[in-house]
């Protein structure tokens, strides 16, 4: 008989961060500890602004904007992203590969843990160290429970493939973004000079936040070449 073929699923996240007014003070006072120990002014500005910028990266400083899957088997797409008023929407792309969605932040959660649940791996780019606690850690807060937890041992790869652990044979060698990776391997990159990781917050602030589906999208999809590369060439 037939072995049934595993579900594999590539995922991307989108965040947000929040003001860093928003918070209590004392933790502003703990994000700009290094800050405000700072003597020359332009340094203390320097370090205030990349705790500002960096606060897009913690789960109870950020929101989640947009969550993007891409079925292997398929090669298919679907993106969720944040409703700005709750209100549901559904489009596609010119191609008609993607899906996009649009939930409040909850509900965009509970669809992707239910994805979760009928998967088998996911393929990362930096998921262990980011996109997974992220979603974990968010997900508690929201009250939504995850279904899978794939942030088991770090070196077995039958649940869970990080490109980026696996491009570094698990940090023996310098890290690079997806952008430099892909530069590296010919694939077509999602980077734009409009378009970036860090550039997201500054769309969601602008309303852009269908742009920001639309690069999630693509990253997923650079992310997927990036896997075919490894699986030919390095799996072992």
């Amino acid at each position: 008989m037939a072995q049934k073929p595993i579900r594999q699923i590539v995922f991307d996240i989108e965040t947000s961060g929040c003001n860093l007014t928003d918070l209590s003070e004392s933790q502003q006072e703990y994000l700009l500890r290094d800050a405000l120990k700072e003597t020359n002014e332009t340094l203390r500005q320097q370090k205030t602004d990349d705790a500002e910028r960096f606060l897009s990266l913690y789960p109870f400083t950020a929101k989640v904007v947009a969550i993007g899957m891409f079925d292997v088997q398929n090669e298919k797409s679907v993106v969720y992203y944040e409703s700005p008023n709750g209100a549901e929407e559904e489009w596609h792309s010119e191609d008609g590969k993607v899906i996009y969605k649009s939930f409040s932040e909850k509900a965009m959660l509970e669809k992707f843990w239910h994805v979760m649940e009928k998967t088998d791996q996911i393929i990362t780019f930096n998921g262990r160290n980011f996109d997974v606690p992220f979603l974990m850690l968010r997900s508690a807060k929201l009250h939504v429970k995850p279904s899978k937890n794939f942030m088991g041992y770090r070196y077995d790869t039958k649940q869970h493939i990080d490109l980026l652990e696996q491009f570094t044979f698990y940090s023996a060698t310098r890290k690079f973004n997806l952008d430099f990776y892909c530069h590296g391997f010919d694939i077509p990159t999602p980077k734009s000079n409009e378009v970036s990781g860090m550039e997201v917050h500054n769309l969601y602030q602008a309303g852009r936040i269908k742009d920001i589906a639309v690069y999630c999208g693509k990253d997923i999809v650079a992310t997927y070449k990036l896997f075919k590369i490894w699986e030919r060439y390095l799996k072992f």
